[in-house]
C-alpha cells in the first residue's frame, strides 16, 4: 500500500474489508482482523460505517470456542449498483453488477474498422450503458459508479487517455466527453490494471503474493499484482509489456518501434501468422479479427494442420515473451486472459507452457504456475467495477464525486 494521508488509509482499509467480505461473505469481525492484519477495533469501526452506507447487512451469528457468539455480516448485493465497462479496439461491452459482484446486465457494440474516433467510441460507450441500467431496472440514484477501462496509457487523475497506439489517439479527454452523456461518477483506467484486479479479486491470483495476468485482446500487456497488490510504477505506465521488443528489426507496431511482442502475439499479429503461412487459408477473415480466431480454434479442434501450426507459432512467440516476465518477476502465477486467450484456450496454453519451459531459467520456471484465466464473465467489466466501488468507497464523507474522479486501486 502506498503511503498517503489518513483519509487515503482509511479508504483503502474499508476497501480492504469490503474486498474480503464479498470474498467470504458471510464472515465475522474477527475473521476480517486475521484476513485484513487490521486490529479488531480497527475492523468494527469500518463494518459499521459500510452497515450505516447500507453496504453490509447483519445476518446473525456462529459459535465461537468458548466465548459469545460471533456477530456475522454479509454483502447487501441490492445496496448499489456497479458498471464496469471494457472499451476494446473492435468492441465495447458493459456490465451492471450488483455489490456482491453479480452480473445483473450485459450490452455489447460492436466497433466496425474506422470506427475509432472519441465521439464514436463515447456513442457506443453511452449507449450500452443505458441499455444496462433499463435491461436491470436499476434507479439512477442506486448506480454508485461507472468504472471505464480504455487501451493504452491513461491519466487516472485527469481522466485523460493519454496514449492509445492503435488507434492513434492522444491526449484525449475521454472522461469530461462521457459526462455529456453519463451522469453517474466515471473513473477511468486500462485493461492491464482491470484484468488484474479482476484475478487478485475472483480468480487465479487470489491469495497469490505475486502474479502476472498476460491479456491477450487486439493489443497485449501484463497486469502486475506484485507483493500481494496492483503494482502500477510511477506514471501508471507498468506493465506494457506488449511494447517491448522480442525480434529485432521485425514487424511494424502501431507505436512506431518494431519486432514488439505485440505484433506477434495480438489478434492482427496471429492473423499475420496464418496470412504468411497460407495466405489463401480459408481461416483468415481478412477484416474480422474474431471471425479469424474463432475459425483457427475451431480447426485447431478439427486438428487442421495450419491451424495446428499457427497456434503453435504464436506460442514459441508468446512463450518467449512470457518467459522474460518469469525471469524478470518470478511469480507464482501467470494468468492467459482476455478473449483471444480464452478462445484458443488449452491447446495454447499447452503451447506455451512448453516454449516457456524451454526460454525461462529453471529455478523461477518451477515456481511458477502458467493457467488460463477461470473467471467466467468478462474480467476487464469485473475489473472496471471494483474501480467503480473504490472511487465509492473514497467519496464516503466527502461531497459527490465529480464526473473525473479516478480510481486509487
Amino acid at each position: 500500500m502506498r503511503r498517503g494521508t489518513s483519509r487515503d488509509i482509511r479508504t483503502a482499509n474499508r476497501y480492504e474489508v469490503l474486498r474480503q467480505i464479498i470474498a467470504e461473505s458471510p464472515t465475522s469481525r474477527q475473521e476480517l482482523a486475521a484476513a485484513t492484519g487490521l486490529s479488531l477495533a480497527t475492523v468494527a469501526t469500518l463494518v459499521g460505517e459500510l452497515l450505516d452506507l447500507r453496504m453490509l447487512t447483519e445476518v446473525g451469528f456462529e459459535d465461537s470456542a468458548g466465548g459469545r457468539p460471533r456477530g456475522l455480516v454479509a454483502v447487501n448485493a441490492s445496496g448499489g449498483a456497479l458498471i464496469g465497462v471494457d472499451i476494446a479496439e473492435t468492441y465495447v461491452r458493459v456490465e451492471l453488477f450488483d455489490l456482491a459482484l453479480n452480473v445483473l446486465a450485459r450490452a455489447d457494440e460492436d466497433m466496425r474498422p474506422g470506427e475509432s474516433r472519441p465521439e464514436q467510441v463515447v456513442g457506443h460507450v453511452a449507449a450500452a450503458v443505458g441499455s444496462v441500467v433499463a435491461q436491470a431496472g436499476v434507479e439512477g440514484a442506486r448506480v454508485l459508479g461507472v468504472g471505464v477501462s480504455v487501451p493504452g496509457q491513461v491519466d487516472r487523475e485527469g481522466g485523460i487517455c493519454e496514449y492509445a497506439p492503435n488507434w492513434d489517439w492522444h491526449q484525449v479527454p475521454l472522461l469530461d466527453l462521457l459526462a455529456e452523456h453519463i451522469a453517474y461518477p466515471l473513473y477511468l483506467d486500462n485493461p492491464l490494471r482491470a484484468c488484474a484486479v479482476a484475478e487478485l479479486w475472483f480468480g487465479a491470483a487470489r491469495g497469490r503474493g505475486d502474479a502476472v495476468v498476460v491479456n491477450l485482446g487486439t493489443g497485449v500487456g501484463a497486469g502486475l499484482a506484485l507483493g500481494g497488490g496492483l503494482h502500477r510504477g510511477v506514471s501508471n505506465s507498468a506493465g506494457e509489456w506488449g511494447h517491448t521488443t522480442l525480434v529485432l528489426d521485425g514487424r511494424l507496431c502501431h507505436c512506431g518501434n518494431h519486432g514488439c511482442v505485440e505484433t506477434y502475439v495480438g489478434a492482427p499479429g496471429i492473423m499475420l501468422n496464418l496470412r504468411e503461412l497460407s495466405p489463401r487459408s480459408v481461416l483468415l477473415h481478412p477484416e474480422d479479427q474474431t471471425a479469424t480466431i474463432n475459425a483457427l480454434a475451431q480447426g485447431v479442434a478439427a486438428q487442421d494442420p495450419v491451424a495446428l501450426k499457427v497456434v503453435r507459432d504464436t506460442a514459441r512467440y508468446l512463450g518467449a515473451g512470457i518467459s522474460d516476465l518469469v525471469n524478470l518477476l518470478n511469480p507464482e502465477v501467470v494468468v492467459l486472459s482476455s478473449w483471444v486467450a480464452a478462445a484458443l484456450g488449452e491447446p495454447l496454453l499447452n503451447e506455451v507452457r512448453e516454449a516457456v519451459a524451454r526460454h525461462a531459467l529453471k529455478r523461477p520456471f518451477t515456481a511458477t504456475e502458467i493457467v488460463l484465466s477461470p473467471i467466467p464473465t468478462d474480467p476487464v467489466c469485473l475489473g472496471a467495477a471494483t474501480f467503480a466501488l473504490e472511487g465509492a468507497l473514497q467519496s464516503v464523507g466527502q461531497r459527490p464525486a465529480k464526473r473525473n474522479a479516478a480510481s486509487k486501486q
